[in-house]
């Protein structure tokens, strides 16, 4: 969700940005939303106001002439009341499927436009031609995609044997050293209710992509970062407290498995998988040295691991919804 008082102070200049990211956007109806449910609020509030000088009358002894009036005014303060909420539930749902606004450095137009920041290492070379994680995972018993359908349904997986030292010992590997480098580690519920979810802006627009344990009103987590970027909505945090940084290894759930195409095979885009997170909290002005930080400790683990690898700025069309700014490793 942006600030509108943002879009309000320079309508123009919001609005390129927000069309920027989406061009779909219809950045027009957001502002004209916005004026109605003020007009109304601004309404409902003179009824309501009428309608308290009115008691305050009837104190004295009610007149027919008051009782006609406060008839009067309730049923018309109800229509307003009623015009305020249809018109505040369209402006609520317009405002969170408004993008973030990218930052003004970032790339025009879609992934074709990313552009590479620098590259470390250098592309191996082999004497043989090498297997990809499928191929490996398989021929070592890793893991199992059969077993994971028989437990679960197609998507899931089955980790077994060295796949499971391997995926446990790289997490732990990348807890220490997000806390070597100042983060504090923390484990959320796999869980999370709706206003989580809303907060760290996946609801609505990716309500259809999580798993939903309807009966308790609770949501299997896509990411840790959903529960870690809610961690304080309801605080007032003192900023000599800041910033406070967090990294969080936990399975993540999401249904969009398989919806990326035939090239994305194996471990990629499934149900379940594992993910360590690092989630910084920080005054605005401070958010762009507090990106090179966690960058730094992100590149640190593949540099530790020896790994060829380069850094991209993603184009304001393949960002996130959320991000308004993203670094590609």
């Amino acid at each position: 969700m942006i600030d509108m008082n943002l879009l309000r102070q320079d309508p123009e200049t919001v609005s390129t940005q927000i069309q920027k990211k989406d061009p779909s956007f219809d950045v027009k109806k957001l502002l004209e939303l916005d004026a109605q449910v003020r007009e109304a609020n601004t309404q409902v509030e003179v009824l309501r106001s009428k309608k308290n000088e009115l008691a305050k009358q009837a104190k004295g002894g009610v007149t027919p002439e008051v009782r006609d009036q406060s008839i009067a005014l309730g049923k018309e303060l109800k229509e307003k009341e009623s015009t305020l909420e249809r018109v505040q539930k369209e402006l609520d749902a317009l405002l969170y499927a408004c993008p973030n606004i990218p930052q003004a450095d970032i790339p025009e137009g879609g992934k074709e436009q990313n552009k590479v920041i620098k590259e470390v290492g250098s592309k191996p070379s082999f004497s043989f031609t090498p297997k990809n994680h499928v191929e490996l995972g398989e021929n070592n018993k890793w893991f199992n995609f059969e077993v994971g359908a028989q437990l679960a349904s197609s998507n899931f997986v089955w980790y077994e044997g060295q796949g499971v030292k391997l995926l446990y010992g790289l997490a732990m590997f990348m807890l220490k050293n997000n806390s070597k480098n100042g983060f504090e580690v923390v484990l959320p519920p796999y869980f999370a209710n709706e206003k989580t979810l809303t907060v760290s802006g996946n609801f609505p627009k990716f309500k259809d992509e999580v798993f939903a344990a309807t009966e308790d009103n609770l949501y299997a987590i896509p990411t840790s970062e959903v529960s870690l970027v809610s961690r304080y909505r309801d605080s007032i945090i003192p900023t000599d407290t800041l910033p406070i940084n967090m990294t969080a290894w936990s399975s993540c759930f999401r249904r969009e498995a398989g919806n990326y195409g035939a090239t994305e095979r194996g471990l990629i885009r499934i149900h379940q998988f594992e993910k360590v997170e690092l989630v910084t909290l920080c005054k605005p002005e401070d958010s762009e040295q507090e990106l090179k930080k966690m960058m730094s400790c992100a590149e640190s683990i593949l540099q530790q691991l020896g790994l060829h690898y380069r850094v991209s700025l993603l184009a304001a069309q393949d960002c996130s919804f959320q991000s308004a700014k993203t670094y590609d490793i």
